[in-house]
Order: C-alpha cells, then sequence, then structure tokens
C-alpha cells in the first residue's frame, strides 16, 4: 500500500517540477545587456522612458499583482549595497505614502548568477499596503544592477518565490 502511494507523490512533484519549467521564460534583447527568467507567462516587459529609454517588467495588468524595475548602478569604488539602500531610502523611499523601513537594514546576503545584498520594506499605494523589495546584485567593485519589486502585501506569499527566482537567474550576456 505505501509503495502505490510514494510513486504518486513523486510522480505529482516530478510533474509540478515540469509544468514550472514549462512556464518560466529566459527574457533578453539585443538591446540590453542581461537576461533573466520570467517565471510564467503573465510577466511582460514594458518600455519606460525617463533619461533613457528602459524595460520594466509587470505580472498581469496590474503592477500590484507584481512589478519589477531594474536599472543598472555605476559607483565610486568600495560602495557597498547597504550604502546604496541607504541612499535610495533617504532620497526615495522615505517619500513613499506610509513607508515603514526595512525589516532588514543591513540586507540579507543574496547568492544567484550575480551575488549581493536584498532589502524589505513597505508602503502605502492606492489605499493598499505593498511590498517591495530591493536587491542590489553586484558585478563588479563599481557596478551594480538593481530589481526593485514591488507587489500588494496581500499577494506577497504567491510573488516571493517569483521574484528569487527572477534574482536568481540575473546574468549579464
Amino acid at each position: 500500500m505505501r509503495f502505490p502511494r510514494m510513486k504518486a507523490m513523486v510522480f505529482l512533484l516530478m510533474a509540478s517540477a515540469i509544468v514550472f519549467a514549462v512556464q518560466t521564460r529566459r527574457f533578453t534583447r539585443s538591446d540590453i545587456d542581461y537576461e533573466l527568467e520570467l517565471p510564467s507567462p503573465a510577466w511582460r516587459a514594458i518600455p519606460t522612458v525617463d533619461v533613457h529609454t528602459h524595460l520594466e517588467f509587470v505580472n498581469g495588468n496590474d503592477p500590484s499583482n507584481g512589478y519589477l524595475r531594474l536599472r543598472k548602478i555605476v559607483v565610486a569604488h568600495s560602495t557597498t549595497a547597504p550604502e546604496l539602500f541607504a541612499h535610495d531610502e533617504k532620497w526615495e523611499l522615505q517619500r513613499l505614502p506610509g513607508y515603514v523601513v526595512c525589516s532588514e537594514c543591513n540586507g540579507v546576503r543574496f547568492n544567484g548568477q550575480l551575488s549581493g545584498d536584498v532589502f524589505s520594506y513597505e508602503y502605502v499605494s492606492g489605499g493598499r499596503t505593498m511590498y517591495g523589495r530591493i536587491y542590489y546584485l553586484q558585478v563588479d567593485g563599481r557596478t551594480f544592477y538593481s530589481l526593485r519589486f514591488a507587489v500588494a502585501r496581500d499577494k506577497l506569499p504567491e510573488m516571493q518565490g517569483q521574484m528569487d527566482l527572477m534574482a536568481l537567474s540575473f546574468r549579464l550576456k
């Protein structure tokens, strides 16, 4: 009796892994210097313009379902991820409505294709509590990429793994 049940559990785990693998897709374009895995077909790239044209990513049609803004940051030699976060917190994050300071202000070490530190915080947007997570991934002594995720707090349990997958898979071409 136990053997068929165990076989069924193994089959379900393998089927889940295959479905997950089929849903992910590698995203890259000729005009960008990175690539990353998008965890589901719902994630799509949106061009945005500030001084330059950038790609941002949204999960579905509503940014509160998941939003990613990627930026390359060139810094003075020996700048650390906690210093980058302190700067961003002072000049950007504290201006967000209902901003709540990060849960780990020194960051949590993160190891993927590129390593770095991750910081978390909360704020309010449109009456919804939002969760923010910034991965500062270090390329060399002077270059970081920031992956800034935002998602509605109530969507966090289902999105945490997707954020980590995207940051884990981020790499330069």
